[in-house]
């Protein structure tokens, strides 16, 4: 249960973010205040194209912004240089996309391996960890296989296992279910939960899947550009 005595592990004060120039310019964030706490996961919901993804991007540092601040772990973002802001994501965030971006030529032990590499964990202990992590996500039998060798949805958990493995204080999530049948979808968002239970991390999922809103601690709603309402989710047996 979150509240706010709690500690910010995400705080977006007056977000703007616009593309284009001009005539053309399109402002897509427009004003977002946002707290996102350690110890909580934040389900952040709202239309297609309201803006849920352009916030994940600015919260990590991607895309820069034109307007406001955001706080990362008590790290401003903007006063970072760009080499500084790909190291600090690197160390302390992890990413589940829509898109797997698995490596090809890669087995999926050594897709999830990577993040580990990057890091100059020695390559024995990385496999080690990526495989444990693989188990956690239902794929102790496929470690070796190339992704063309999985479906769609083990893929997602391969992805999700290379999202985990480095253990990220800060974890995004664009869609995580998208590509998994219900059961497998509900273990997944149980191992994120878990994720967010720990009290030194936070986990953000943008999401469509109303199968999964109670694995929520909170959720915010995003429409054209701003945050409309932020509730808490009471869970069965919840005061």
């Amino acid at each position: 249960m979150t509240d706010n005595t709690q500690l910010a592990a995400v705080r977006a004060r007056g977000i703007v973010k616009s593309f284009g120039t001009g005539d053309t310019q399109i402002t897509v964030l427009k004003g977002i205040d946002l707290d996102i706490y350690l110890g909580e996961l934040l389900l952040l919901v709202g239309e297609s194209g309201g803006g849920k993804t352009t916030l994940l991007s600015a919260i990590a540092g991607i895309l820069d912004i034109n307007e406001g601040s955001i706080d990362v772990l008590g790290v401003p973002l903007s006063a970072l240089p760009a080499n500084k802001r790909t190291r600090f994501r690197g160390q302390t965030m992890g990413f589940i996309y829509q898109q797997f971006n698995l490596l090809p030529a890669l087995t999926a032990a050594e897709n999830v391996a990577v993040p580990l590499l990057i890091q100059k964990v020695g390559r024995a202990e990385a496999l080690r960890r990526a495989r444990v992590m693989l188990n956690r996500v239902g794929l102790g039998d496929r470690m070796d296989f190339l992704p063309k060798s999985l479906s769609g949805g083990q893929q997602q958990r391969v992805a999700i296992a290379r999202a985990l493995v480095n253990e990220p204080r800060l974890l995004i999530c664009d869609e995580p279910t998208a590509a998994l049948d219900g059961p497998n979808g509900q273990k997944i968002m149980e191992l994120l939960r878990e994720v967010g239970r720990s009290s030194d991390r936070c986990v953000i999922v943008v999401t469509h899947d109303s199968r999964i809103f109670h694995f929520g601690d909170r959720m915010a709603n995003l429409t054209d550009g701003r945050i409309t309402n932020i509730e808490r989710i009471q869970r069965e047996g919840s005061a």
